[in-house]
């Protein structure tokens, strides 16, 4: 699976959801915000994410679960 937000490939992190056009996966920034670590934070560390697509995973969850 492919998109402009997430990539699964077997050749990417053994298969670990990541996001586009990056090899970082998505579990690392629920990682940060559940130690209390902002987004900027996160995005200071991993500059290859783009704040675009975090926003966008947020809501694309939030909408999953509202």
């Amino acid at each position: 699976m492919s998109s402009d937000l997430i990539t699964i490939s077997p050749e990417i992190q053994s298969g670990t959801p990541v996001f586009a056009k990056t090899r970082v996966p998505i579990t690392i920034l629920f990682d940060y915000l559940k130690n209390g670590d902002t987004i900027e934070a996160f995005l200071h560390d991993y500059p290859s994410v783009r704040k675009e697509q975090i926003i966008h995973l947020l809501e694309m969850l939030e909408r999953l679960f509202d």
